[in-house]
C-alpha cells in the first residue's frame, strides 16, 4: 500500500461495526495465528494493519495490541505505527491522553498531517468544534493539497449546517481534484442546502456531463440513471421546480449564478422528469406515478 493514501486512510479511520469489518477481522486473525503475513511481504504487513483497525472496531484490543506490537517490532520508526498507536489510545484513553500523544507527535515533526487531522478528529468528538477547525484549517495552510482534509472540514462544516463555510472548504476540492464527479455532487447538494439554488442547478448539471455515458454507442437519453448520475438527475429536478414555483429562489446571493431562461429551465425540466421516470421503471419494475410530486417523493426514498 503507497504510505502517503495508507497515511490519509489512517488519518480518516472511524470505528465502523460493519459486516466488513467483522469478515476482515475473522479472516485476519486466522492469518495471525498462523504466521502467514510474514511470507506476505509488504501485502502481509497491511494485513496486520487492517487487522489492528478491525479489531479496534470489533472492540477487540487484545488483538489490536498484538498487531500494533508486531509492526512496531518490524517497523519501529514508521509514521503509520505512530498513527495506528494514537487511534488505539482513542479507544480506551480519555481524549486528554490522545490529545498529549499527538502533541508530542507534532513537537517532534510539525510536518505530519495525518497527526494533526487525528487530533482534529479527537477534537471534534470532544464537541470542541472551533478548534478542531483551526487545527484543520492550520494543517491546510501547510498542506494545501490534502483533499481529504478539505473534505474533513467540508464535513464539520456541515454538521454545524454552516454551509457557506462548507462551499469554501468544497471549492478547494473542487480545484485539486477536478475529475472526480462526487465532489461536484457533494458541491451542489451543499449549494442547494445553502439556498443557492442556480449554483447547485449547474453543479447537478456539470456532475451529469461527467458521469453520464455519452461517449458510447447508446443515446444519454436511452440510458438509464444509476448511481451519482441518478442523484445529480434527482438534484437538477428539486432546483427545476424550485425555480419554477418559487421565482425569488433564482436569485444568487452568494456566487451571482445567474438562472437559466424560462424556456431552458422548461426543457430541463422535463428531462430530469424523463430521466427518474425512466429510473423508477428499472428500479421498481412498474410504472412510475404520474403526479409530480409524488414521483420526487418516490424517488426520495430510492436515491442513495
Amino acid at each position: 500500500m503507497e504510505v502517503t493514501f495508507a497515511l490519509q486512510k489512517l488519518a480518516a479511520y472511524k470505528p465502523r461495526k460493519t459486516q466488513k469489518s467483522k469478515e476482515t477481522f475473522d479472516t485476519g486473525v486466522a492469518l495471525l495465528e498462523r504466521g502467514a503475513y510474514t511470507a506476505k511481504d509488504e501485502a502481509g504487513w497491511d494485513a496486520v494493519e487492517k487487522l489492528a483497525l478491525a479489531a479496534l472496531d470489533q472492540g477487540n484490543t487484545e488483538v489490536a495490541d498484538k498487531c500494533i506490537r508486531i509492526l512496531s517490532d518490524k517497523f519501529p520508526d514508521s509514521p503509520r505505527v505512530d498513527v495506528l498507536t494514537g487511534i488505539r489510545m482513542e479507544a480506551t484513553e480519555t481524549p486528554e491522553v490522545a490529545l498529549r500523544y499527538y502533541d508530542e507527535l507534532l513537537q517532534e515533526d510539525p510536518a505530519r498531517a495525518a497527526i494533526w487531522r487525528r487530533k482534529a478528529h479527537v477534537l471534534r468528538q470532544m464537541g470542541k468544534i472551533d478548534r478542531a477547525v483551526e487545527e484543520l484549517s492550520a494543517m491546510l495552510d501547510t498542506f494545501y493539497t490534502e483533499v481529504e482534509g478539505w473534505l474533513e472540514l467540508t464535513d464539520i462544516y456541515l454538521s454545524c449546517q454552516q454551509y457557506t463555510y462548507a462551499l469554501q472548504s468544497l471549492s478547494h476540492a473542487l480545484l485539486l481534484a477536478p475529475q472526480n464527479p462526487s465532489y461536484f455532487l457533494q458541491f451542489a447538494e451543499t449549494a442547494y442546502l445553502a439556498e443557492d439554488i442556480p449554483l447547485a442547478l449547474k453543479m447537478f448539471l456539470q456532475t451529469v456531463d461527467m458521469t453520464d455515458d455519452d461517449d458510447g454507442d447508446i443515446a444519454p437519453s436511452d440510458t438509464i440513471p444509476t448511481g451519482i448520475t441518478l442523484r445529480a438527475w434527482f438534484g437538477v429536478k428539486l432546483c427545476t421546480r424550485k425555480l419554477i414555483t418559487e421565482p425569488r429562489a433564482a436569485t444568487s446571493s452568494t456566487s451571482h449564478t445567474p438562472a437559466p431562461t424560462t424556456a431552458n429551465l422548461s426543457a430541463l425540466d422535463n428531462l430530469s422528469t424523463e430521466r427518474l421516470r425512466t429510473a423508477y421503471l428499472d428500479l421498481k419494475h412498474e410504472s412510475p406515478p404520474t403526479a409530480e410530486g409524488d414521483l420526487i417523493s418516490a424517488m426520495t426514498s430510492l436515491v442513495k
